[in-house]
């Protein structure tokens, strides 16, 4: 997959099959857009093109507004769009002159004469142009004058439940990773480097790995305990996570710290990938280290019962 970094580097294609969209977490109703992009390119011999956007839209066009997280930084969701398939990935910068663009000049501007578009997949709910004015119909008006195909998805659904990146999101921030899961097609993950912390874990049998997510943007999940898979020098590993501000001993900062099985090498410096599977319990504070040190062996046991019966997690 080639990956442009703004639009002005992308050469206009003869046979742009097309798609547009933030695509924040890739989930499920996303990879339906994505899967039949990729078919009717191939079908038609033309070349698949997505166009998303870095920063997301809502983050220039309401700044002050810090509370929005990605599901995914820019990075892991290009990883996830080239593993299914895409030629052509756009990654042009939301500006406050892109979001005043018309509808009809957006469609001339950047469809037609920069991505050189035939046929376009958009979902159901595709809006775009200066106030979110412009959409279907609009899109529909101009494919004559133009000489593109348009062709609309439907929702998804996911267990009766319409899919989107709001209800991903929504999912993660109460826990229920397992739930994430299932909208997505993958379980949601952090990455990062391995840094310091006070060592704290080692003296009650649990060292634990802190890692450093260095995107803010970044949605973590809900505090608490959660059974994890760590990747790193293409090994997995089996552990149980923690995500919260260590009230026990009267912490002051949120930690993200992982207690990785059968494992016993220093990793500082090291970039891991954290894969959540499921949510264990909440963050709790205890009388001490010594009962936090039992509960801690408890969430062992009921991590490596989860692994155990689920052995492809």
């Amino acid at each position: 997959m080639k990956i442009y970094n703004n639009l002005s580097e992308f050469k206009r294609l003869n046979n742009a099959v097309a798609t547009i969209g933030t695509f924040d977490g890739v989930h499920f109703g996303h990879q339906k857009i994505i899967n039949r992009l990729c078919e009717l390119a191939k079908s038609t011999g033309g070349e698949s093109v997505i166009l998303t956007f870095f920063p997301h839209p809502r983050m220039i066009i309401d700044p002050e507004n810090k509370d929005l997280k990605m599901i995914n930084t820019i990075e892991e969701k290009a990883a996830i769009l080239a593993s299914l398939g895409v030629d052509h990935l756009i990654i042009t910068p939301f500006t406050r002159d892109f979001s005043n663009l018309s509808p009809s000049e957006y469609i001339k501007n950047i469809l037609v004469d920069t991505i050189g578009i035939k046929q376009l997949i958009v979902g159901y709910d595709h809006r775009f142009g200066k106030n979110r004015s412009g959409g279907m119909k609009d899109l529909v008006a101009f494919s004559g004058s133009y000489g593109y195909k348009i062709e609309e998805i439907g929702e998804q659904d996911v267990n009766d439940v319409a899919v989107s990146s709001t209800r991903v999101r929504e999912s993660l921030l109460s826990g229920q990773v397992a739930l994430a899961a299932k909208y997505l097609g993958y379980n949601f993950s952090l990455y990062g480097p391995v840094i310091k912390g006070d060592k704290i874990g080692r003296t009650i049998g649990f060292p634990t790995a802190n890692i450093f997510i260095e995107q803010p943007y970044k949605l973590i999940p809900s505090d608490g305990i959660y059974a994890v898979t760590i990747e790193m020098d293409n090994e997995s590993y089996q552990g149980m996570a923690y995500i919260g501000q260590r009230p026990t001993i009267n912490g002051m900062t949120r930690n993200i710290e992982v207690n990785i099985f059968d494992f016993n090498r220093e990793i500082y410096g090291q970039y891991i990938k954290m894969n959540f599977c499921e949510f264990l319990r909440h963050d709790v504070k205890f009388t001490g280290l010594e009962a936090l040190k039992l509960q801690l062996q408890k969430d062992k046991e009921d991590t490596r019962t989860y692994f155990a019966q689920h052995p492809g997690a």
